[in-house]
């Protein structure tokens, strides 16, 4: 018997893939902080109609990565250093606690990821490829996210992590990377003694190292 209840599911909308497309591009400061955004212009490029931007900006919008100016245009969000600095503190309690749900499941596979993407990390930092050694470092990351199954934590990072990356981009410093690699090492030793509090304490370290981009002045 047919059931109403359940529509054919259909692939990524327009608006979705528009989303996604410009998330990455203010991400990566493709398109800059404070830069103008014309919906009409930006339709023409992605060669659709400008509700599913318009839809899209909108959505950026309320995740603080786009702004309207009253009675002139919509633009990329400005780097905003304070709000960040708020950002950093619950990105690092957020991925302190998927380690230390993650820890006791990981199996010797998701050991040899973290090496794998820590080298990689270690190897773009020394070319000074920002993008890349970044990306690397979300991958780490993700380790941890990915085994400890936990949807909301995934869920209320997305709006957060853009705004540390991009400052993260704008202060690119190679040390720092390094730095991070040496305590990835570090974390992937409490993970192998399957010690869950030690790596959860890491993690959490490591994030809150970034405060050293957001305060230069001071270090």
């Amino acid at each position: 018997m047919k059931n109403d209840t359940f529509k054919p599911i259909k692939r990524l909308s327009f608006r979705d893939e528009v989303y996604f497309a410009l998330k990455r591009a203010i991400t990566l400061l493709e398109l800059q902080p404070e830069q103008r955004l014309n919906d009409k212009e930006l339709a023409e490029e992605f060669g659709i109609s400008r509700t599913p931007v318009r839809e899209a900006l909108k959505r950026l919008e309320d995740e603080g990565l786009v702004e309207s100016i009253p009675g002139s245009s919509t633009r990329v969000a400005s780097l905003n250093i304070e709000e960040a600095k708020h950002g950093v503190t619950v990105i690092a309690a957020l991925h302190a606690l998927a380690a230390r749900l993650a820890v006791p499941l990981l199996k010797e596979s998701d050991i040899d990821e973290l090496e794998y993407t820590n080298k990689t990390l270690l190897q773009f930092a020394q070319k000074k490829d920002i993008i890349k050694a970044i990306e690397a470092d979300e991958l780490f990351h993700n380790v941890f996210l990915d085994v400890a199954g936990n949807p909301e934590i995934i869920r209320a990072l997305e709006p957060i992590v853009p705004k540390i990356q991009r400052l993260e981009i704008a202060q690119f410093n190679s040390e720092k990377s390094i730095q991070s690699f040496e305590q990835h090492q570090k974390i992937i030793e409490a993970c192998r003694q399957k010690d869950s509090e030690t790596a959860a304490s890491l993690v959490e370290e490591n994030w809150l190292s970034l405060r050293i981009l957001l305060h230069p002045q001071e270090d």
